[in-house]
């Protein structure tokens, strides 16, 4: 298992990390799994002698039982591995209990710390913006928990870039703790994070977690042009997320990550996730599994490097669009773009 540096902190952190929404299966969640304790903690032990040494939940993954699962599994281990968790979204129906505001967030970290049986939370996030409140209010609020000890990073999640940098930004001014990452979904199927979000996190330094980067699923092989999905599945159904805004270039993804697979022996789900992990600025990924076999199978990709021409043939097959200024900056500032701006860019030059 390779170790990357989180954005500019010292922690490292695994290139794979063990994700838990499949944990719990209660209330929405459980279309995506429900993984009991029992399979949760067989899961953690398989990911655990991989090398992974992060777990990442969420307060509202299966309205909190995903962190009991976590808290319940790590219980006399918890020294071992390193935990993230989220805060923002709804936890209940009074008009305090989801967004970024000081209440919410403070409680709902020590909501958090009690399910995780634990005492501290290695990297806590932001799970999602919140228009509403004031940057200065959520920072300082993540501030005080890590004065406490009961923060030790803090990173972001699903924020756009203007909302990423305003962020960085108002920390410097206030002298709070700056975001070491952000959680961002990024894959094959949609690489709209390169817009603004890849470039974003070199410049700034901050390391990327991905989540879904198998596209839940539709990067594994199992979804081909001219067949039914899978008995069972949740995507290209009334699942929308990821939404899929182009199934051609979708299933065209697919059929080069299955000839490339069955080139090297591998699966297809191996070839996306190894496409990604040699992406500028990405840390580490997010893998959950609904079976044993699929966690065993994405673990393996932790040792997969795709050539030169493998990465050309997934870059020309999912490459998207120069939206506008970027199509114009390829045209006019070529002699003089950084490495951030090289991220997009440099294909097209």
């Amino acid at each position: 298992m390779e170790y990357r540096q989180l954005g500019r902190s010292g922690l490292r952190v695994s290139v794979l990390t063990m994700g838990t929404m499949t944990f719990g299966g209660k209330g929405n969640f459980a279309v995506v799994g429900s993984t009991d304790v029992t399979a949760a903690r067989r899961q953690v032990d398989r990911c655990l002698d991989a090398g992974v040494n992060l777990i990442d939940t969420a307060d509202v993954y299966s309205e909190g039982l995903s962190e009991e699962i976590v808290g319940e599994v790590l219980e006399g281990r918890r020294d071992d591995v390193l935990v993230a968790t989220k805060v923002r979204m709804p936890m209940g129906p009074g008009p305090n209990d989801a967004g970024l505001s000081r209440h919410h967030v403070i409680a709902g970290c020590e909501a958090s710390l009690r399910r995780l049986r634990t005492d501290h939370i290695d990297l806590y996030q932001v799970h999602e913006w919140d228009g509403q409140t004031p940057l200065e209010e959520t920072l300082e609020a993540l501030d005080l928990l890590v004065q406490q000890g009961k923060v030790r990073y803090v990173g972001v999640s699903n924020y756009a870039g203007w909302q990423l940098m305003k962020a960085l930004g108002t920390a410097e001014r206030i002298g709070a703790p700056r975001f070491v990452s952000q959680q961002i979904y990024y894959s094959l199927q949609a690489r709209d994070a390169e817009y603004e979000l890849i470039p974003a996190a070199v410049d700034q330094g901050l390391g990327v977690l991905v989540w879904s980067p198998l596209a839940g699923g539709l990067l594994s092989g199992k979804y081909r042009r001219g067949q039914q999905p899978p008995e069972g599945s949740r995507q290209l159904t009334d699942w929308n997320e990821p939404p899929v805004y182009d199934q051609e270039r979708l299933y065209d993804t697919v059929e080069v990550l299955v000839s490339i697979g069955e080139d090297r022996g591998v699966s297809a789900a191996q070839v996306a996730l190894a496409y990604l992990l040699g992406k500028p600025a990405v840390t580490s990924l997010i893998i959950g599994a609904r079976t044993d076999e699929q966690l065993a199978d994405n673990l393996a990709a932790a040792g997969l490097t795709l050539s030169a021409e493998e990465r050309a043939r997934l870059d020309e097959a999912s490459a998207p669009p120069l939206l506008y200024p970027y199509w114009h900056q390829a045209k006019t500032s070529s002699d003089r773009l950084s490495p951030a701006d090289l991220t997009l860019l440099g294909p097209h030059l």
